[in-house]
This record gives C-alpha cells, sequence and structure tokens, in this order.
C-alpha cells in the first residue's frame, strides 16, 4: 500500500488537486504536478520540461478544435443567431427555473450528438441569460452540474456523435491489447453508467435548489435587447454553416477541419466580414483559449507521466496486494483510472492508458470484455467529470463566470466531481462484477 501512496503517479494527482483546491491557476498546478511526478521519479528538471513541451501535440487536435469551435461561436453570436436564442430560452422559462434547467440538459446532450460543437455553445449560450438566473436566485452550482451531465452521459451511453468516437476509441485499444471488442458491443456493457449519472443528475438538483444571490455585474454587454429580431440573411447562412460542421465533422472525423469548414462557409457566405476576421478570431480566443491551453498542458503533464513508468509499477504494487480477489480488483481499478484520469483530463485522450492497464490485469482476473469494457468507460468518465484539466468543467464554467461570480474549482469541479463521481464509481463497480 505504501508503495501505490508513495508512486509518482499518486503524488503528483494528489498535488495538483491540492493546488487546485488552492485556488492556484490550473495551468500552473499541471505544470507543477508533472514537475513533481518526474522528480519523485529521478528525472532532471531539464527532461522534465522536455517532456511536457514534447507533450503538448498530445491534445493538439482537441486544443486546435476549440479555438476554431471558439471563433465559430464567437461569429455566431456576431450575427444575433445566439441572442435570439437566449431571448427564446428567457421567453419559456417565465421564471420556472426547472424549464431553465432541463433546456441546459438538452443543449448539452445536441452539442455531443446532433450538433457536434461540444462545449463551444455554453459561452454563447449562458452568458446573456445570467442576469435572469440572478433574478430566480439560482445557484450556478447547479446549473452548472445538470449540464456537466448533457456534456459526459450520452457519449459514454449512446454510439451517435461523440459517442461513436469515444466507443469506438475503447473497442479500438481492447482490440490492440489483446481482448477483442467491436464498436456495437461497447454501449450495451456502459448503459449502467448512464443509470448512475442519472442518480447524481437527480442527486445535485436537489442539493442544489436553495436559492442562491449574485450581483448583477459585468453583465451589461450580454444583456438581451427587447426588440424582435427577425431572421435574415446571415441567420440564413449561420444555420447553414452549423450543419456543415456536424458534416464535416462526420465526413471527415475531424473536429477542427469541421469548425473550419462551418467558418469558411460564414466568411463567404457574408454573415462574418473580411474586415471583421480579426476581432472574431480574438473573441474566439477569448472564449475558449484557456481551454485550449489547459489541454495543451494536460498532454504535457500526460507524457511525463507515461515517461516515469510509473504507471507500470502502479499495476505491479496493485497487483501484489489484490491476489485473486475480483472484488478488490474492480475497486483498485477504478481508483487507479481516477487517479490517472483526474490528471490528464480528457476521458478520449486517456483511453490509451487506462486500456494498456485494465486489459491485461482483468484477463489475468477472468474478466469478461464487457467487464472490462465498462470499467475502462468508467474510469475516462471519472476525469472528465471531476477534473480541473477536463474540457467538460471548463466548459460550464467559461459560460457561467461570465461575471467573475462562479470558481472553476469550487462551483464546477467540486460539485461535478462529488455527484457523478461518487455515483459513477459504485454503477462501474456494479458493471465491473456483474457483467
Amino acid at each position: 500500500m505504501l508503495s501505490i501512496l508513495t508512486n509518482p503517479v499518486t503524488l503528483s494527482v494528489i498535488v495538483m488537486c491540492a493546488l487546485c483546491l488552492l485556488k492556484l491557476n490550473v495551468i500552473i498546478s499541471l505544470i507543477i504536478a508533472a514537475m513533481v511526478a518526474g522528480i519523485s521519479a529521478g528525472m532532471g528538471l531539464g527532461d522534465i520540461m522536455s517532456f511536457i513541451i514534447g507533450g503538448l501535440n498530445g491534445n493538439g487536435t482537441n486544443a486546435l478544435a476549440y479555438l476554431l469551435l471558439g471563433t465559430f461561436a464567437a461569429a455566431i453570436s456576431a450575427t444575433g443567431l445566439a441572442d435570439m436564442l437566449s431571448k427564446k430560452v428567457a421567453s419559456m422559462v417565465q421564471g420556472r427555473k426547472w424549464v431553465l434547467l432541463v433546456t441546459f440538459v438538452i443543449c448539452a446532450i445536441i452539442s455531443g450528438t446532433i450538433i457536434p460543437v461540444h462545449i463551444a455553445f455554453i459561452p454563447i449560450l449562458v452568458p446573456p441569460l445570467l442576469i435572469m438566473m440572478n433574478a430566480l436566485h439560482m445557484d450556478r452550482r447547479q446549473a452548472a452540474s445538470v449540464m456537466e451531465f448533457g456534456l459526459i452521459a450520452p457519449y459514454i451511453s449512446i454510439p451517435i456523435g461523440y459517442g461513436v468516437i469515444f466507443q469506438g476509441i475503447v473497442a479500438d485499444n481492447m482490440t490492440e491489447n489483446g481482448m477483442p471488442m467491436t464498436l456495437g458491443e461497447v454501449w450495451p456493457n456502459t448503459i449502467i453508467l448512464l443509470g448512475g449519472m442519472l442518480v447524481g443528475l437527480i442527486c445535485c438538483w436537489i442539493f442544489y435548489s436553495r436559492p442562491r444571490d449574485y450581483k448583477d455585474i459585468n453583465l451589461s454587454q450580454f444583456e438581451i435587447k427587447q426588440e424582435d429580431l427577425k431572421i435574415n440573411k446571415d441567420h440564413i447562412v449561420t444555420l447553414v454553416a452549423i450543419a456543415s460542421v456536424l458534416f464535416g465533422q462526420l465526413y471527415w472525423d475531424s473536429m477542427p477541419l469541421g469548425a473550419l469548414l462551418g467558418i469558411v462557409i460564414m466568411v463567404l457566405g457574408g454573415a462574418v466580414k473580411l474586415k471583421d476576421s480579426d476581432s472574431t478570431v480574438a473573441e474566439g480566443i477569448k472564449l475558449m483559449g484557456m481551454v485550449s491551453f489547459v489541454m495543451l498542458v494536460a498532454g504535457g503533464y500526460a507524457n511525463v507521466v507515461k515517461n516515469t513508468g510509473a504507471v507500470d509499477a502502479l499495476i505491479e504494487a496493485a497487483m501484489a496486494i489484490l491476489g485473486t480477489s475480483r472484488v478488490a480488483l474492480v475497486i483498485v481499478l477504478i481508483l487507479i483510472g481516477l487517479l490517472i484520469t483526474m490528471g490528464i483530463g480528457t476521458s478520449f485522450g486517456t483511453i490509451p492508458v487506462i486500456a494498456l492497464l485494465y486489459v491485461p490485469m482483468c484477463s489475468r482476473m477472468g474478466m469478461s470484455p464487457g467487464a472490462t469494457a465498462c470499467l475502462i468507460a468508467c474510469a475516462a468518465a471519472l476525469g472528465d467529470a471531476g477534473s480541473p484539466a477536463s474540457d467538460s468543467t471548463l466548459g460550464p464554467t467559461a459560460g457561467f463566470n461570465a461575471d467573475g461570480q462562479h470558481d472553476h474549482i469550487w462551483d464546477t469541479c467540486v460539485p461535478t466531481f462529488l455527484f457523478y463521481n461518487i455515483p459513477l464509481a459504485i454503477a462501474g463497480f456494479i458493471g465491473g462484477m456483474i457483467l
């Protein structure tokens, strides 16, 4: 047990979480955590920094995608279409918190399935609604938590949109590590995780239902105009561009290409003027730049961890303790997965690392491919639901903190960690035992 606690992976994740809870910037926390992992594994500072820099490309595709999606979101906002959507949402709510919360969940689900822009919709939809949320005394922790459900639950349980990508990565990596699995076989074994997230959704909805007061500050720029907004040519071009983003992502299997296609169509269609392109890109960087840089640094952290060799040591230490107990194995696998994914953040990017550990350990214990797939998906989702470096936690913060009154760690990460990671872990344990 001591060897597990002193493992470089364990130490670095503990340090990163502690620093984030103390409100140190996420990027700096990740760099320090990478240093802790490297130094405790006997690396020199120069080597550690080289691995950090070398690993930046690990999440480079996602980082570029979010910058382009942020630019696309800024372009949509400039056309007034986002104002129309926000105004429509406001008119539907009419003082009913539950209607707004359901809207957040539905929009988040759509963003990962029908219109796969992921978190890019949040910074343009949410800020105009903050004044209304303040009037309703809505706790933003409740709103961020219910939105988190819509961002994560679909891809782990439904083979549509990002679900096809996520479950395909699970199947491919299990097969590569000696346990054959097809895409169609993944979701029947991960649907149990959806049940865990539903429990978390209900619990956070109830727990944060009490009124919470916020001040109306720095929101004048987001205020929804009262005059009627009519559909014009720019809006039609924008709708075509949105459809093209979906087409591009499905056709080329590339988020950056899909986002770029949407931007090009808006420019060619005149919805974005060439003279305004600099300001549109700058606004996109403002919306999603922080998310992109966190993703890049998380890739650097992951590269340091991989090169320490500490992951293999963590496996050996765990197997030495477990013996032949399946119950103990499932519990330890979930804990190891939580440690790794909390540090790296992205669920999609951690699957290769997780599969490398889980498949041989589950095979040695005689566990089925279904149980293994469930545990891999569970571990990946644990990081996405609670890590400070996860795009699924950074996204809600980017929207609800538009006026500086929503803390990333205490108002997004801690609530989502408590209300989703605990039921996810329980659901993953049940799946690991019965499948």
